[in-house]
């Protein structure tokens, strides 16, 4: 066995060791999570406290989905499991107390190891295929990682998914096997049931980041340049509107969030999301809304069509919208650029001429003469073989609605390089700004170097670089 990395974290004061190992017979690494401070001996007393403290509260699950009575049911819990534990752990401090307290609520009342996996912060994705392998983690240095928890039973996994259904109002049963929902921690959950997933009940949780990346972040991770990040932000202080694309898992939401930082604070931010992932600066006059799925009865959904349509009415400036999937939210992304908005938004694509594609053929058909009010593409692409995350191309969008790579990212040196000379974007800036090529360098120079200011300041929070660009365009005005 060898050791590949190790650190720890803490899970609602339960502290948790986790190594990363390469074993024999094992074809990918394996993700190791243990409590720490918890000896085999004290572990074998804790589990007769939490069969004794269960057997004396009588825990009904259905109970469990309702709000009020969980919160009866967790204090009564709470006290009789620390009376058991100072039975049982006479000579035990206050603090231990506390903590042996902690992991009993969180293995008997929440959802037990998984828990566990949702405060580690370098986890990307959880996913249970079934109760007949262990969990699979994806981490995001080490990519995907098998665990060493496995859960008991099918049954169990029905009973995490009813429970997390039951917290969001949402149920999953046979014959509802399916179960897409949102967390209040902003994560996303996905479950299906046997026989629609015949090896074993599935639930997938995607996790939602709890410090959002900012443009210094992505700079200094090496994913975009501080040349190609200026060159971005100038087109969106002038209002261009752009599309983010990239694969899966190519950080297309993180690269969108990044590049709000670049909004003035004098403007109605809209943004328009499935899951809330976007964390705008603090100054910004952001109004952010999520869609909803349809309750029990297929009654009360809230669609991204309906959230895009509505924000017309609410005198936006700039709107941001999570991913354009249909013909629909197409027609009225761009029916918006036309009336004057500026629009940034994500899509699934490889490169710039993909997009253009994806963007004029079924099912989403555009027609190509209104692509050229899309200034701006940026192409996202995560590296199979390494994982590393790069910005691939930074493009214009011509007059005929053809892409103009601007910039192109060379694998081999892994850096951005010019590729071609402007032609709309100088073209529009010059037309309705007034600025000129030589101008437009200068400003670039200077945005270019604020950006390299924030990498060697550290300056990483989303709120603090917010206010810097504040700054910047009051001195500019």
């Amino acid at each position: 066995m060898k050791l590949v990395d190790e650190y720890n974290f803490t899970s609602d004061k339960v502290p948790v060791k986790v190594q990363i190992v390469l074993q024999d017979g094992e074809y990918v690494p394996l993700y190791v999570a243990s409590v720490m401070d918890i000896s085999k001996s004290a572990e074998r007393v804790l589990e007769r406290v939490r069969e004794e403290t269960i057997n004396e509260v009588k825990i009904d699950m259905a109970d469990l989905g309702d709000v009020k009575k969980r919160d009866i049911i967790r204090q009564k819990f709470e006290e009789k499991t620390k009376e058991l534990i100072t039975k049982y752990f006479p000579d035990a401090s206050k603090d231990l107390v506390e903590f042996f307290t902690s992991f009993l609520i969180q293995k008997s009342m929440g959802l037990g190891d998984i828990d566990l996996l949702k405060n580690d912060d370098l986890l990307e994705e959880i996913t249970v295929n079934g109760s007949a392998e262990p969990v699979w983690v994806y981490h995001r240095k080490h990519g995907w990682l098998k665990t060493n928890i496995l859960l008991p039973s099918e049954q169990h996994i029905n009973h995490i998914s009813t429970t997390i259904g039951r917290d969001i109002g949402r149920q999953i049963n046979v014959l509802e096997p399916l179960m897409d929902a949102s967390l209040d921690t902003g994560d996303r959950v996905n479950a299906t049931l046997m026989p629609i997933s015949n090896r074993g009940n599935t639930i997938t949780i995607r996790k939602f980041s709890k410090t959002p990346w900012t443009i210094a972040n992505i700079i200094k991770a090496g994913t975009i340049s501080s040349q190609g990040a200026a060159l971005v932000w100038l087109g969106m202080q002038y209002e261009l509107s752009a599309l983010i694309a990239g694969g899966t898992g190519s950080g297309k939401t993180s690269m969108m969030n990044a590049l709000s930082n670049f909004f003035p604070p004098n403007q109605r931010i809209l943004s328009i999301e499935d899951t809330r992932e976007l964390t705008l600066p603090d100054i910004l006059h952001w109004v952010p809304m999520m869609t909803r799925l349809p309750n029990a009865e297929g009654k009360g959904e809230v669609t991204m069509l309906d959230l895009l349509v509505n924000s017309l009415r609410m005198r936006p400036d700039r709107i941001l919208v999570g991913e354009i999937r249909r013909q629909k939210e197409a027609e009225v992304l761009f029916e918006a650029i036309h009336t004057g908005h500026s629009v940034y938004a994500t899509i699934h694509a490889n490169d710039a001429r993909e997009t253009i594609s994806r963007l004029t053929n079924p099912p989403i058909e555009v027609p190509k003469m209104m692509l050229p009010a899309l200034s701006m593409i940026v192409v996202q692409h995560r590296n199979r073989r390494t994982g590393g995350r790069r910005t691939f191309q930074i493009a214009e969008v011509t007059k005929e609605g053809d892409p103009n790579v601007l910039q192109q990212l060379d694998l081999k040196t892994d850096k951005l390089y010019q590729k071609n000379k402007s032609q709309s974007i100088l073209d529009t800036l010059t037309m309705h700004i007034g600025i000129t090529e030589q101008e437009m360098l200068q400003d670039m120079k200077e945005k270019e170097g604020i950006l390299k200011w924030l990498v060697k300041e550290n300056i990483m929070d989303v709120h603090k670089i917010g206010r810097i660009i504040a700054d910047y365009y009051q001195k500019h005005s």
